[in-house]
């Protein structure tokens, strides 16, 4: 079935697009921009009223618990809670159970990516064997298996040689890697960022230089080898700042932030808010406030969601024993489109770091908005808030910092290749 979006704001900042205007479509293929009438006849019509239409937006990383941990949500679930969220690209860090360090792990992923028919899911594989300290996993192997990138994300490599050996490798195979700058020993029993409100708590802490040392360390590996590499997570105004002088001195690097560490910060886990336990922690207003600076211009390349969902027992234990995370995917573009009304970013910013900047970390093309190209859309509806509750919330991970938000944008209609979400009242 053809479908008609008519009356959209068509939003392709990488195009030069920003007018209103309709779109044909079937699941598949774009097939008139502004098509005259007697092409239309017989499709399903969406009356955009105005509402967005924009690239799917592109998360660069978001746990689905599966292999693992299919008690707290699964490929199918999450992959289609986030097209249901306008999300039509996730990126799948290795640190599933077991670990994605083998040809049967990334094929069994992709596989069930592919059957669930939600988002188009990116697989990371593991820089060594188990994201352990001793022996590098076969990149070649991972990379033929469909691993769209390497990385230790989840799991900090504490061995300096170890990981010298990894980059190189990765390196020698042009093999882009991803990495999360933590460092193993500094902080390692901590639970929150280590400052005043963790101390009014009697929380053990996670101190800056948690992140600025592995940062450092990792910067300097990545100048010698020569390797591209993306720094997922950065939490500290500092770690963005050294981010930046890094870019300026031409090391072939990218970064992202958080959705969390740009909305709160350390007071929020106040008065023991379990569903504000994160890692990397929630740090201060200094921090987040630079992260979002650090975001506009540009230092920063891309926001992800961080998505972690957790069943409910994972959050009712006393603070320092609940798993840290949040689950992201319902409150994405909710958020951003705060960010945007708080004039932190543009709305081209925004479309930017959430669409566009993450699909060039990944090396894929941009989405086009053009006759014979695959639909890659979202039509949102951003004058319409939503509720955060877990009543209404599509992931099966209902554990989140922002519940009780009311946060703009309902999307109406998401679209990757041939799969299609459309609203029930669209």
């Amino acid at each position: 079935m053809n479908l008609l979006i008519r009356g959209a704001r068509l939003r392709f900042p990488n195009q030069d697009i920003d007018r209103v205007g309709d779109v044909l479509f079937a699941p598949g293929c774009i097939i008139a921009i502004d098509p005259p009438e007697a092409l239309t006849d017989g499709a399903h019509v969406v009356q955009a009223r105005g509402a967005w239409l924009i690239p799917g937006l592109c998360d660069l990383a978001a746990r689905l618990r599966e292999p693992g941990a299919t008690h707290k949500a699964d490929i199918r679930s999450e992959a289609t809670a986030a097209l249901i969220n306008g999300i039509t690209h996730l990126t799948l860090p290795p640190d599933t159970d077991p670990v994605v360090d083998t040809t049967a792990v990334t094929e069994l992923i992709l596989r069930r990516a592919r059957e669930a028919r939600g988002a188009t899911v990116h697989v990371i594989g593991a820089l060594t064997r188990g994201m352990g300290e001793e022996t590098l996993a076969e990149l070649g192997t991972l990379r033929t298996a469909g691993c769209i990138a390497a990385g230790n994300i989840g799991r900090p490599i504490g061995n300096n040689n170890v990981l010298r050996r990894a980059l190189q490798y990765a390196a020698s195979l042009d093999v882009p890697v991803h990495l999360q700058s933590m460092d193993p020993w500094i902080g390692a029993d901590g639970v929150a960022h280590e400052g005043r409100v963790a101390a009014l708590q009697g929380l053990a802490g996670i101190p800056e230089t948690a992140e600025t040392l592995a940062l450092a360390r990792d910067l300097m590996l990545v100048e010698e080898t020569g390797v591209r590499a993306h720094f997922g997570r950065v939490s500290t105004a500092r770690g963005a700042a050294m981010i930046g002088a890094a870019k300026a001195r031409g090391l072939p690097i990218t970064a992202d932030a958080a959705m969390p560490n740009l909305l709160l910060n350390e007071n929020d886990i106040l008065p023991f808010r379990s569903a504000a336990h994160l890692w990397p922690p929630l740090r201060t207003s200094t921090d987040r406030d630079a992260l979002r600076s650090a975001l506009a211009d540009g230092t920063l390349d891309a926001v992800c969601s961080d998505h972690q969902p957790h069943d409910a027992d994972a959050k009712l234990k006393p603070f320092p024993a609940t798993e840290p995370g949040a689950s992201g995917l319902d409150t994405f573009i909710g958020l951003g489109l705060n960010l945007v009304a708080n004039r932190v970013l543009t709305a081209e910013q925004w479309i930017d770091r959430a669409a566009h900047a993450p699909r060039r970390v990944l090396g894929l093309p941009a989405p086009l908005l053009v006759p014979d190209a695959l639909p890659d859309f979202a039509l949102i509806d951003v004058d319409t808030e939503r509720l955060i509750e877990p009543t209404t919330m599509t992931s099966r991970g209902k554990n989140s910092p922002f519940l009780g938000w009311r946060l703009p944008g309902v999307v109406l209609l998401a679209a990757i290749g041939d799969r299609v979400y459309l609203r029930g009242d669209a």
